[in-house]
C-alpha cells in the first residue's frame, strides 16, 4: 500500500468507532426490554463493547419514558430494544486519537454521529 492511499490514525480511529456502533446496535436490536430490566441492560450493552479493542469508554441509557410510552400502548410488559429506546455514547482511543460517537434520536430515526476527533498526546 502505498503512503498516500493508507488511512491516518484519525480515520483508522473513526473506524473503529463505527465498528464499535454495528456491534452494539445489531447485537442487541431486538431484545426483550423492560422498565425493571432496562438498568441490567445498558450494563450488559456497555460492558460487552468496552471488551473490544481500542474501546475506552461506552455509555448506554435506556430512554425510560419512551418505552414506558410504548408499553402503555401494549398489552405485554416489556417490547423489544429498538434505537428510539437508547442515547448511546462510545468513546475511542487509536494511535493516540480520540474520536467520540454518539446515537441520539433525531427526526424519529437513532442517529449515529461522529462528535468530535482529537489528538490526545
Amino acid at each position: 500500500m502505498s503512503p498516500d492511499t493508507a488511512p491516518t490514525d484519525a480515520e483508522a480511529a473513526c473506524f473503529e468507532a463505527g465498528i464499535k456502533f454495528g456491534s452494539l446496535y445489531h447485537q442487541f436490536a431486538g431484545t426483550p426490554v423492560s422498565p425493571d430490566s432496562a438498568p441490567s441492560l445498558e450494563t450488559a450493552m456497555e460492558e460487552s463493547i468496552e471488551n473490544q479493542p481500542h474501546c475506552t469508554e461506552v455509555s448506554v441509557d435506556v430512554r425510560i419514558d419512551e418505552l414506558e410510552a410504548a408499553l402503555a400502548e401494549s398489552t405485554a410488559d416489556y417490547t423489544e430494544l429498538t434505537g428510539r429506546f437508547l442515547d448511546v455514547e462510545i468513546v475511542v482511543d487509536y494511535e493516540g486519537r480520540e474520536v467520540v460517537t454518539r446515537m441520539e434520536m433525531e427526526d424519529s430515526y437513532p442517529l449515529m454521529r461522529l462528535e468530535s476527533v482529537r489528538d490526545r498526546a
